[in-house]
C-alpha cells in the first residue's frame, strides 16, 4: 500500500478484511469528537477516537480506539503496552503511519500496530471512525471494526 494516498489505504484495507466502507467526505473538519458528531449526525460517543501514544522505553507506537464521550486511562494503556507511555510526535506519528493528526484511522496500516478498543464502543450498532483525512468519515459495526482493525477488546477508560 505504500504510495497510495491515506483514504485509498483506508478502503483497500477495508476490502481485504470484509468490511463493507464507503467514505464519506464531509466538507468541513471531523478533527474533533463533537465536530465529528455534529458531521455525522449521531452522539459524540458513537464517535472513534483513534489515538497513537508511544513507548517511552523502545519508543514502539500503539493504537487506542476509544468512545468520542471518553478519555484514554493512560494507566490501563500503559499496563497493556507494558511500559509507560506518552503522546506520540505529531510528525513521527505522520511519518510510521501515513495518517496526520485528525485523520488517523482504525485501519489503513502498511505496519500493523498494536491495538486495543474501547469495551463501550461495542454498545452501539454503528460507529464513525476517521478514514484518512480531516474530513473523510466512515460508519461501522464496532465489532466488525475491531476485527478489521485486529483491535483487543480492553478496558480502557476511567471507570
Amino acid at each position: 500500500m505504500a504510495g497510495l494516498g491515506s483514504i485509498e489505504r483506508v478502503k483497500i484495507a477495508a476490502a481485504r478484511a470484509g468490511l463493507p466502507l464507503e467514505v464519506k467526505r464531509m466538507g468541513e473538519s471531523t478533527r474533533t469528537a463533537q465536530e465529528a458528531a455534529d458531521q455525522c449526525g449521531c452522539e459524540v460517543a458513537q464517535i472513534v477516537k483513534s489515538l497513537i501514544f508511544q513507548g517511552t522505553e523502545d519508543g514502539r507506537l500503539y493504537l487506542f480506539l476509544v468512545s468520542g464521550s471518553r478519555q484514554l486511562d493512560l494507566g490501563k494503556a500503559a499496563k497493556l503496552a507494558g511500559q509507560p507511555l506518552k503522546r506520540g510526535d505529531p510528525r513521527h506519528i505522520r511519518d510510521e503511519t501515513g495518517f496526520a493528526i485528525g485523520g488517523v484511522s482504525p485501519i489503513g496500516y502498511e505496519k500493523p500496530l498494536p491495538t486495543f478498543g474501547d469495551r463501550n464502543l461495542l454498545a452501539f450498532d454503528v460507529v464513525w471512525a476517521a478514514a484518512g483525512a480531516h474530513d473523510a468519515v466512515f460508519a461501522a459495526d464496532p465489532k466488525a471494526l475491531f476485527e478489521a482493525a485486529a483491535a483487543q477488546v480492553a478496558d480502557i477508560t476511567p471507570d
